[in-house]
């Protein structure tokens, strides 16, 4: 079945929830987020793949959401950064980087704090050097390098080195 170029009904499940959308097939899964979901959490950096400001899961993996075509994620459970709280309790790796002054401007926090708990997640934040490694895909301009990693350790520890609670 061909479906656009104009648009086209788009099922999409979203934080648990089930939404559909009118869009053309060639929109991003971020702009669909953004603009059609009103769901802003998730920035839009370079737009280019390089920053990860736009990090979210799709069936639980990360995935860089304005390289990702909203359309290829029907049928598959989309999460936000908006998901990571449960109403006023925050997750504990948000907890973490507050407490850590794991931001500066905090524009690309979304994105860290959505990588950060996968990788505690697929079992990669060893030590300093691992953890590096997996957040790599995620810029910082303000250079909080440091104090993220730190946040990470901290839940990681708290946790008894194991899995971050979604």
């Amino acid at each position: 079945m061909v479906r656009g170029p104009g648009e086209v009904e788009v099922r999409l499940r979203v934080n648990g929830q089930d939404r559909t959308i009118m869009i053309e097939p060639r929109v991003s899964l971020l702009d669909a987020l953004r603009d059609r979901l009103e769901l802003t959490g998730t920035k839009k950096g370079c737009n280019q793949g390089a920053c990860g400001a736009c990090t979210v899961w799709v069936d639980r993996r990360r995935v860089l959401a304005c390289l990702t075509l909203a359309i290829s994620c029907e049928n598959r459970e989309i999460t936000t950064v908006e998901a990571l709280s449960d109403g006023d309790t925050l997750h504990p790796m948000q907890q973490a980087f507050l407490d850590c002054d794991a931001f500066q401007c905090g524009y690309c926090t979304p994105g860290q704090l959505m990588s950060a708990v996968a990788l505690l997640d697929e079992g990669h934040a060893g030590d300093d050097d691992e953890i590096r490694e997996w957040m790599s895909g995620n810029i910082c301009r303000c250079a909080a390098y440091p104090h993220i990693r730190a946040a990470i350790r901290r839940v990681r520890d708290e946790q008894g080195g194991g899995r971050a609670s979604r």
